[in-house]
């Protein structure tokens, strides 16, 4: 695919030789599928007519200055059996992060509480575990009800789900599954090795036929390439439909698992892969989530031009730091935006 852009039009075009239509066009359940050299070839334009692409899309199908306020709590922190080498809720390894036992049903509810009083509209609950067993299920089937009852959106992270445990979870009320990707499939076993990619697909498929919204995206600055970058977006952009909710996240590098001291993604580099994220999926929420308190101003700004239009915001993001949200809305003063 090769995208034109110049200074005689206002939208950009698909070249005819690779036979796809201009996303203004793309159906959220798209027929097209974006080969990885397409997307490679979008993350290799000039910055500017990235940019310029990615905002075309953006505000064809989004409010531009518009930003959703999500807050995730860890409902069930570290003693995960998995070996992802970015996570410090691995039991394996050795971090700063201690075990904790579910929290109650109470403390989620005041959490959530506490979140919408602050501006968010959707709460997300996660847990460290491969995957919930049934007496798991029924605790957070309690506290996806409960926190439903707020009037919020729920969402949920709880690993790889069993036959019937997407049906129970929707039963309860969830609105949105999260099961991230990570990497492209290639990479994926520089990374993850007590799963496969392919119990990753499997649950995201039972969610979709338990009619719960997909949340998937992946982890960028894990030492990939770029077209390892290129390949992560096009599994997302193939998946039919695409996910709902993109969450883009810059790694967190923590000491003592194995990805600490891996060389730092560029920051523009960042921004590339949030604007291709885009003019793939442009009616999905982008969100920028974990490695943003590391990011400044400025580059937070770039992202949302290039088309992020969800954040999550609070103390913390599961186990890392989380810009607050008084830092939040100084920063969408600046800009001009406003809470979606």
């Amino acid at each position: 695919m090769i995208i034109e852009t110049g200074a005689n039009s206002t939208v950009e075009k698909l070249s005819e030789q690779s036979g796809q239509r201009h996303p203004r066009t793309m159906p959220s359940s798209p027929a097209i599928k974006w080969q990885v050299e397409a997307i490679q070839k979008l993350l290799d334009l000039p910055f500017a007519d990235l940019l310029f692409q990615a905002q075309t899309v953006h505000r064809t199908y989004h409010d531009a200055n518009a930003v959703q306020r999500s807050t995730l709590i860890s409902v069930k922190t570290g003693g995960c059996s998995e070996d992802c080498a970015y996570c410090p809720q691995a039991a394996r390894y050795h971090t700063s992060v201690e075990n904790q036992a579910m929290l109650s049903c109470e403390e989620v509810v005041a959490a959530a509480t506490a979140a919408k009083a602050n501006g968010a509209t959707r709460f997300c609950m996660g847990a460290a575990w491969r995957g919930p067993k049934q007496r798991d299920i029924e605790q957070v089937t309690a506290m996806i009800t409960a926190v439903k009852a707020l009037n919020m959106e729920t969402c949920a992270t709880l690993g790889i789900l069993k036959p019937g445990q997407a049906e129970q979870l929707k039963q309860a009320g969830l609105d949105y599954y999260n099961h991230n990707l990570d990497t492209s499939p290639e990479f994926y076993a520089e990374i993850i090795t007590t799963r496969d990619y392919q119990d990753r697909l499997n649950t995201l498929a039972a969610v979709r036929q338990a009619d719960i919204h997909v949340c998937c995206g992946g982890i960028v600055g894990m030492g990939e390439s770029r077209i390892a970058r290129a390949g992560l977006i096009a599994q997302l952009a193939n998946l039919d439909p695409y996910p709902e909710s993109v969450p883009i996240n810059n790694l967190v590098q923590v000491e003592g698992t194995p990805l600490h001291g891996t060389a730092e993604l560029d920051p523009l580099e960042f921004v590339r892969t949030v604007a291709v994220a885009r003019i793939t999926m442009p009616k999905a929420m982008v969100r920028l989530s974990a490695g943003r308190q590391q990011m400044s101003e400025a580059v937070q700004a770039l992202c949302f031009l290039a088309g992020a239009n969800s954040i999550f915001y609070g103390e913390k993001l599961l186990t890392t730091d989380n810009p607050d949200t008084e830092k939040d809305q100084i920063l969408f003063d600046k800009l001009g935006l406003h809470a979606l």
